[in-house]
């Protein structure tokens, strides 16, 4: 809980748009920029990163007061790692438009990524304050709350993300994790089913499940779902431990 150059010759040819005449500059930004903007997409859609992190940024150069691409920078940049580095481009943008709850969540999540939860919390308590209907705000500031153990306060948060966005195994996950940690093992492992159930779900929220499952002493289940998505190798490690959990949990019983 507490978890990137096709497109390199139009980069160097933008370098160089200070020489061009201002007309000519307009022209070549109506072809390069939707084109950017398309790669830049295609890549965070693939999970490349670093790839979207150049577009992206040479986007945000060229047009620093578009926050919807300083915004996509961000996060692409806490997606490959280094979400300090985001949060430093939010705040940089908050200086020109303060009080913008995208701008404001999006820090949040940076911060959270950062391990820097007392920001994370006024950034996301601030940011869902003035976008009351954003999921992502209540599901982040969650997080957030758990890591301070406040385990109550938390649960509403996801809950109310649920309400706005039912069925979201992002969400569901979390709060699945969150009545873990509040010791509802049970409660747990029927939230993190839910999650799992979905189309959306995702490996994560398997593995996650599985290690539920080990805490509540069913080896076999546990494994099983550990092997779903992982390599042999990968899996022989996870297994083991999985294997060890369950044993425990069955001991101190």
């Amino acid at each position: 809980m507490k978890s990137l150059v096709v497109l390199g010759l139009a980069v160097i040819t933008l370098a160089g748009c200070a020489e061009v005449p201002g007309g000519a500059e307009r022209n070549t930004a109506s072809v390069v920029d939707p084109s950017l903007r398309a790669a830049a997409a295609a890549a965070e859609a693939n999970r490349d990163y670093k790839g979207a992190v150049q577009h992206f940024g040479t986007l945000y150069q060229r047009r620093g007061d578009d926050r919807e691409i300083g915004v996509a920078l961000a996060r692409n940049l806490r997606y490959g790692g280094q979400p300090q580095a985001g949060a430093d481009i939010m705040q940089a943008q908050l200086s020109r438009f303060p009080h913008d709850a995208d701008l404001l969540i999006e820090l949040g999540k940076d911060y959270l990524a950062a391990d820097r939860m007392s920001l994370a919390q006024k950034a996301l308590e601030e940011g869902r304050t003035l976008a009351p209907d954003r999921w992502d705000g209540h599901a982040a500031l969650g997080v957030v709350l758990d890591t301070q153990g406040r385990g109550a306060e938390a649960e509403a948060a996801y809950l109310r993300a649920l309400e706005l966005s039912p069925d979201n195994p992002v969400v569901l996950n979390n709060l699945g994790l969150s009545q873990a940690l509040a010791g509802k093992l049970d409660l747990a492992l029927a939230t993190l089913t839910r999650a799992a159930d979905l189309p959306a779900a995702n490996a994560q929220i398997r593995q996650n499940m599985a290690l539920l499952l080990a805490l509540k002493g069913d080896a076999a289940q546990a494994e099983k779902l550990a092997r779903r998505d992982l390599t042999a190798e990968q899996a022989k490690g996870n297994v083991e431990i999985l294997k060890a959990l369950a044993g425990a949990a069955k001991a101190a019983r």
